[in-house]
């Protein structure tokens, strides 16, 4: 694989290939031609911009992304090309050539997979000739050609991305996965937290604990727990049990520190219960008695623990991946109320029946379409005793309610009749209850015997 990084990405970009590749209306075109080639200001002198987006800008990655825009196209079009065969020497159709390579990029950062290392190569110099003509290149210092299991000339195996180290590791048989065709794959995959990235949080958390070091318990608590929180939060979803109580493990002694300096001639009795209390459990809780420290896993179990509750079939319906075709901004109601349970404009109700039911009626099993007429139903209809809380409601198509409406009638019709009998039976057994309320009854060789107000004795 190719594990690639642009040099000066928002500073070298071509003005003009953006421009054209933004394919706007002329007020748009015009303004923001105005924003690129504004001058830039140091001190009192003003210096031209004649290439690159205002960095630190907030419309700055949107641009970029735009101007990098094309190169998993690109790509793809000179794969199929390609004269490829599988391993049994068959040709390889167009589409197999493209599902073979895998582009993933993020902002300047990017990724090429392959399994042939020439063709990896290959497409170096076509990224590199494809960046040439935006202005760009690739940083050498981080563009590297590696295997994620195995060292490839002097690059250790696997490569860092957006935070997380990507790495295959070797396993016996008896822990080994299957391939869709039933192979047995001798290696498994974890993804967890670069070293880097857990090693530049823990540096932030550090500073906060020195920078707090004559504030209050409280203080500190809350300016830490956003921190902790957020981190463990982007981290949860991978590798990580093991990274989380190590973190943990070192802001203890970091915040032990932070109690000795504030009581240095006090002894390790009076430090402890006096900051760290036992909460459900844990004997070990940075707390003032009203806020707590989070940990991190602790928070990482808690939501492990929801995930499982979560109700779905299997793991690829949890972590879906985003079509590549897709935007939050493309005006697809169903795909995104189907993945988030919300969208602008979308009433919550439907957003959520559409998140709940993966973006298909239950009535006819197929997938709703952004220009399908979706109508909320009572799967058990209100006249027959269901009630409107959202374990009652399904969304429907609009055909499809009319006929499910069609097949509720004879239920509600059912119902009503059992209402009905219902009725006339508890009608029945108030008048008898009140009729044997008005005579007097005894026990007589365990047989009940009721004696009128009138007669000595009348048998029941």
């Amino acid at each position: 694989m190719l594990d690639a990084d642009i040099a000066k990405c928002f500073d070298k970009i071509n003005h003009q290939v953006l421009l054209d590749k933004l394919n706007t209306f002329p007020a748009m075109r015009r303004q923001i031609k105005a924003w690129l080639t504004s001058e830039i200001k140091d001190g009192n002198e003003l210096f031209p911009s004649t290439e690159g987006t205002p960095q630190g800008g907030v419309i700055s990655p949107l641009l970029a992304n735009i101007a990098l825009h094309g190169l998993e196209n690109h790509l793809m079009d000179w794969i199929k090309r390609q004269k490829l065969r599988f391993p049994n020497g068959n040709v390889k159709s167009k589409r197999d050539k493209e599902s073979s390579l895998s582009v993933i990029r993020y902002a300047d950062d990017f990724l090429i997979i392959h399994k042939d290392l020439e063709i990896i190569r290959e497409a170096t110099d076509i990224t590199k000739k494809w960046l040439a003509h935006l202005g760009l290149k690739l940083k050498a210092s981080k563009t590297r050609i590696c295997h994620s299991l195995n060292r490839y000339e002097k690059e250790k195996p696997g490569f860092d991305f957006l935070g997380f180290n990507v790495k295959h590791f070797k396993v016996g048989k008896h822990h080994a996965n299957k391939t869709t065709n039933g192979k047995i794959k001798p290696y498994t995959l974890h993804i967890k937290p670069a070293k880097e990235a857990y090693l530049r949080h823990y540096r932030d958390l550090s500073q906060i604990i020195d920078r707090l070091k004559a504030a209050k318990q409280e203080v500190l608590i809350k300016k830490l727990n956003p921190v902790i929180r957020g981190w463990s939060n982007y981290y949860r979803y991978s590798v990580c049990s093991e990274i989380f109580s190590k973190i943990d493990s070192l802001i203890f002694w970091k915040l032990k520190k932070w109690a000795d300096k504030r009581h240095p001639n006090k002894s390790w009795k009076f430090k402890r219960p006096k900051y760290w209390k036992t909460i459900g459990g844990d004997n070990w809780v940075f707390s003032d008695g009203k806020n707590r420290l989070i940990k991190h896993k602790k928070n990482y179990d808690e939501t492990k623990k929801k995930t499982r509750k979560q109700e779905r079939k299997s793991h690829g319906e949890i972590f879906k991946k985003v079509q590549n075709i897709r935007s939050p901004y493309d005006g697809d109601i169903v795909y995104w109320s189907s993945r988030l349970g919300k969208y602008p404009n979308t009433p919550t109700s439907i957003a959520k029946l559409l998140k709940w039911q993966n973006g298909k009626c239950p009535h006819c099993g197929l997938n709703f379409k952004d220009e399908d007429v979706m109508e909320i139903d009572h799967i058990i209809p209100r006249q027959a005793g269901g009630g409107s809380s959202y374990k009652n409601l399904q969304l429907l198509h609009r055909h499809c309610h009319d006929k499910k409406t069609r097949e509720d009638l004879k239920l509600i019709a059912e119902y009503q009749n059992r209402k009905e009998s219902e009725k006339q039976h508890n009608k029945s057994i108030k008048w008898f209850n009140d009729l044997f309320s008005q005579e007097k009854w005894k026990w007589i060789n365990d047989t009940p015997v009721m004696t009128s107000v009138h007669d000595k004795e009348s048998c029941f």
